[in-house]
């Protein structure tokens, strides 16, 4: 391989990597980024650790560890950090990958944008309102959408039916 070979492979891949580094979030959404804004220290005293880490480090749980797994009940998945309602119970279906997985958000909830932490593009997604990582967006799920909403168990909470939806936080 040349000099002009080797700066022009440097370059594609410069190009690849550069976003992943890109400061803050590229939003793909009806609105610009996340309405409610926090300082990450105010969040941390608000959630439990391992949800912290997953909502504003994007961390990522153990796979069949949560018990949302479980959850077959009429209800609504909300948002662990801001309680935005983000799924309805009716899209959530068994994907057999070991997290809570659903086939489609409710309408404006999630926000996406591409993720290279693995070098190979992923479309994250965020609740909407706080920006907190929820997870990735893969295309094998079911009719009608053939989407999977994978989601860490632990960036969400479920509310039965019959319970009222908690107050967004502010």
């Amino acid at each position: 391989m040349d000099r002009r070979q080797s700066l022009k492979w440097l370059g594609g891949l410069t190009a690849f990597i550069l976003p992943a580094a890109a400061p803050g979030p590229i939003w793909a959404s009806a609105n610009a980024g996340p309405g409610l804004q926090k300082p990450k220290g105010e969040w941390a005293t608000l959630l439990p650790p391992a949800a912290y880490r997953v909502l504003f480090e994007e961390d990522t749980e153990r796979p069949g560890t949560s018990p949302l797994n479980q959850e077959k009940r009429d209800g609504t998945f909300v948002c662990a950090a801001c309680y935005l309602p983000l799924f309805d119970s009716s899209t959530k279906y068994e994907s057999g990958t070991g997290w809570p997985s659903f086939w489609q958000p409710l309408p404006a909830a999630v926000a996406t944008r591409t993720d290279f932490k693995i070098i190979y593009p992923r479309t994250e997604y965020h609740c909407a309102r706080c920006g907190g990582h929820q997870g990735h967006i893969f295309n094998d799920g079911p009719k009608p959408t053939g989407k999977r909403y994978c989601n860490n168990g632990v960036a969400l909470q479920f509310v039965p039916r019959d319970e009222k939806l908690p107050e967004l936080r502010t």
